[in-house]
């Protein structure tokens, strides 16, 4: 079971509810009370996610997420991000490479429980039909292409709907800075060329290679 989890927050305040949330619910919850603990922490630890928050001091979590990205050992390990703050399109366009979600603060157990869960059957799904493309004879580089379409789409698409309503594009009457339509609009359309190119190579698949 995928159930490693390292916390990472400057609130201790925040990091008890969630390691007493996530421990009622099977999950094995690790502390880091900050960028600095989190990444001495992964010299050592391997969680099987992490879940950083974005606004912490002196390391904010957009540089320690940098951190984990940039080191061999740490780059591939799933981040979770949540934070109080509304992410902006400028940081949901730099970083949903290196991200698997975002939820914002307060957390709804519910809403985290699940994207939890979201990440760990993607992660274990991607898997699965990596194996099953090699064994129909795909090239390691449009597998490891298509694993990351998987993810990319699904970020963005959750990244998207984020902008959206902090944007609060739905509500009649408001007026939306046009700065953050073009970049709705930059990451909407990024996710219809992702979601093309993986239907080009499911159809490759479909024809084992």
């Amino acid at each position: 079971m995928d159930d490693s989890i390292l916390i990472v927050d400057d609130s201790p305040y925040i990091v008890d509810g969630l390691v007493a949330l996530l421990k009622r619910k099977g999950f094995k919850p690790v502390a880091a009370h900050g960028g600095d603990e989190a990444i001495s922490l992964l010299t050592t630890y391997r969680p099987n996610l992490i879940l950083l928050d974005i606004m912490m001091e002196p390391m904010d979590g957009w540089e320690t997420l940098e951190k984990i990205k940039a080191n061999p050992e740490t780059q591939n390990l799933p981040v979770l991000m949540f934070s109080a703050k509304k992410i902006s399109p400028e940081e949901a366009l730099e970083h949903s490479l290196n991200i698997e979600d975002f939820v914002s603060k307060p957390v709804n157990p519910a809403q985290l429980l699940d994207a939890i869960r979201r990440i760990f059957e993607r992660r274990s799904s991607v898997k699965l039909e990596a194996v099953i493309a090699k064994d129909a004879g795909l090239d390691v580089k449009t597998i490891g292409e298509y694993s990351a379409l998987r993810k990319s789409i699904d970020v963005d698409r959750n990244l998207l709907t984020v902008l959206k309503n902090s944007s609060g594009m739905n509500i009649p009457g408001r007026i939306v800075p046009g700065d953050v339509l073009e970049a709705i609009n930059r990451l909407d359309q990024k996710i219809r060329a992702d979601e093309s190119r993986l239907k080009e190579i499911n159809g490759t698949f479909a024809k084992g290679g």
